[in-house]
């Protein structure tokens, strides 16, 4: 019950919604891209990022200093469709804007 509140809760915000959106839609993504492109700052990130985790939805690999975030795989049927709803409604997602220049994901 409480990995399912967790899930729930994790998407109670329109902005953890639309980046689990941008995730989704552009794969494997640095901290730093999702900053630059959501034009927040990294605490707030960081923050929404973790409850995005917490809620099975992402996996994080760190590459040195950086952190990169992607769809959790395998994805349960629950949370694959709850993506799949995701993608249909209408969001404003930001382009995928390079915050760190020497960085390079996989």
């Amino acid at each position: 019950m409480d990995i399912f509140l967790k899930t729930i809760g994790s998407l109670n915000d329109e902005t953890r919604i639309r980046i689990l959106h941008f995730i989704d839609l552009h794969g494997e993504v640095c901290v730093c891209d999702i900053e630059s492109s959501f034009e927040m700052i990294q605490s707030r990130i960081s923050r929404h990022l973790k409850i995005l985790k917490e809620g099975g939805f992402l996996r994080v690999e760190r590459k040195g200093r950086w952190a990169f975030y992607s769809i959790r795989s395998p994805l349960d049927a629950f949370r694959q469709s709850i993506l799949k709803e995701i993608q249909h409604l209408q969001l404003e997602i930001p382009p995928l804007n390079k915050g760190c220049n020497n960085v390079t994901s996989k």
